[in-house]
């Protein structure tokens, strides 16, 4: 239970850093994925930034959770951090998104996060 545990939240922190790491070098790229593209003029690039730093640094304290302060810690971070995805589900369907990116992307990565809170207070 322990590997499965750690080993679907170290997978899942290391999927949003490459989301975020996406953000940052292909931002209009990585938006039209996200289900809502952006302009390219405008303040579009500093915001999809922003949204690449935040991914990014939410995988980096995901894993240094797990690492420095354990399962249960980590638990609470995943527990807390599924708000970022439903909120994606969200922001995709308020802004012309599809149900299938809205649902199929971000409602599902949104129980998956929660699955692996639920494992990591299992540990």
């Amino acid at each position: 239970m322990t590997v499965l545990a750690c080993g679907l939240a170290i997978v899942l922190n290391l999927m949003i850093i490459l989301v975020g790491v996406r953000f940052l070098l292909a931002p209009e790229t990585a938006a039209a994925a996200y289900g809502v593209p952006a302009k390219a003029d405008g303040d579009a690039a500093a915001y999809l930034s922003i949204k690449g730093l935040r991914d990014l640094t939410s995988g980096v304290i995901g894993l240094a959770l797990l690492a420095f302060a354990g399962a249960s810690a980590e638990g609470w971070f995943m527990l807390a951090v599924a708000l970022t995805p439903f909120g994606d589900t969200a922001i995709v369907l308020r802004h012309g998104g599809t149900k299938a990116v809205a649902f199929g992307i971000h409602f599902a990565t949104a129980i998956a996060v929660l699955i692996s809170a639920v494992l990591l207070f299992l540990v």
